[in-house]
């Protein structure tokens, strides 16, 4: 069985602000750093850090090299990744407070440049029984889904960022993680409506789909057929939430695959995502799958 994860390769602009700009207004940043990053990456990142073999497909521009030595040095393959003449590589802007919350801007460059021609030459190199990884940050994302559909392939999608256009996708993965405020733009409910709320509409609506839920501070909730667990986070002070469900994903996904029940890969998740909000930048922040349990093992230790 082969992992692909088809995503997004970003370069990250991190500015460390007071709070976030309002509309109108000109702010200073405290500091400015570059990390490597989108959706994409970080989860090929934290797959191949949980142990995970995994292949990364998608586009980067000239300029973005540096992102497939990061990626080599994490153990994921990069051989499927196309670098592309006259196209920048995707970037994003962020804006990080002193509570480390942030708030992103998104430039696609190279990741919306990925073409149906591609996709298909891609996914010539796998077969039924492996695992496509998809977010929201290339085109094309539709397509590619289908196409794995065919070839027999499990589809696993985190639809983040959270657009109409996606909807339509929900029903071609065969497992979906995504957060609270995305499970409610696919629902159609408030932004603040209760987990419980969120979660019995997605077993309705996907009754199939193996489902996890994200709350950031609050856990998680996974849900598959007659299965419901509840999985709390682990208390940490936050120094960037930048990759946190990034980190998550591919540490739940990672264990999922190696053979472990729902309630083990979901402690392993929760575990992996909350040392690396403790952590700056996006990829740089994810643990190893060691470091991981080890503070997993202190965790349980001490309740």
């Amino acid at each position: 069985m082969k992992v692909l994860c088809f995503g997004s390769l970003n370069i990250d602009y991190v500015y460390r602000v007071p709070h976030f700009v309002a509309r109108g207004e000109t702010l200073a940043s405290a500091a400015l750093e570059v990390f490597s990053g989108g959706k994409g990456l970080n989860q090929s990142v934290a797959l191949a850090r949980a142990g995970a073999k995994v292949l990364h497909a998608g586009a980067i521009g000239a300029e973005g090299r540096f992102l497939l030595e990061e990626l080599a040095a994490a153990g994921v393959d990069t051989a499927l990744v196309e670098v592309l003449d006259g196209v920048r590589t995707g970037h994003a802007v962020i804006q990080r407070d002193e509570s480390g919350d942030n708030c992103i801007l998104l430039y696609g460059g190279a990741n919306r440049a990925i073409t149906r021609e591609q996709i298909d030459r891609t996914l010539a190199r796998f077969s039924a029984g492996d695992v496509l990884l998809l977010q929201n940050e290339i085109s094309e994302g539709l397509y590619a889904a289908r196409r794995a559909g065919e070839r027999g392939m499990r589809v696993v999608l985190n639809p983040s960022p959270m657009e109409e256009s996606l909807l339509p996708l929900f029903a071609l993965a065969d497992t979906l993680l995504l957060n609270e405020v995305e499970a409610a733009q696919f629902l159609g409910l408030p932004a603040d409506a209760a987990p419980e709320l969120l979660i019995d509409g997605l077993r309705r609506r996907l009754p199939e789909t193996e489902l996890v839920l994200t709350l950031g501070a609050r856990g998680a909730v996974y849900a598959c057929g007659d299965t419901l667990l509840c999985q709390r986070a682990f208390p940490v002070r936050a120094v960037d939430t930048t990759a946190a469900g990034d980190t998550f994903t591919g540490f739940f996904l990672a264990s999922r695959l190696s053979g472990a029940d729902a309630p083990a890969a979901l402690r392993l998740a929760s575990a992996a995502a909350a040392l690396a909000v403790t952590r700056p930048g996006a990829a740089p922040s994810i643990p190893t799958r060691g470091e991981a349990e080890a503070f997993l093992s202190r965790a349980e230790a001490d309740c």
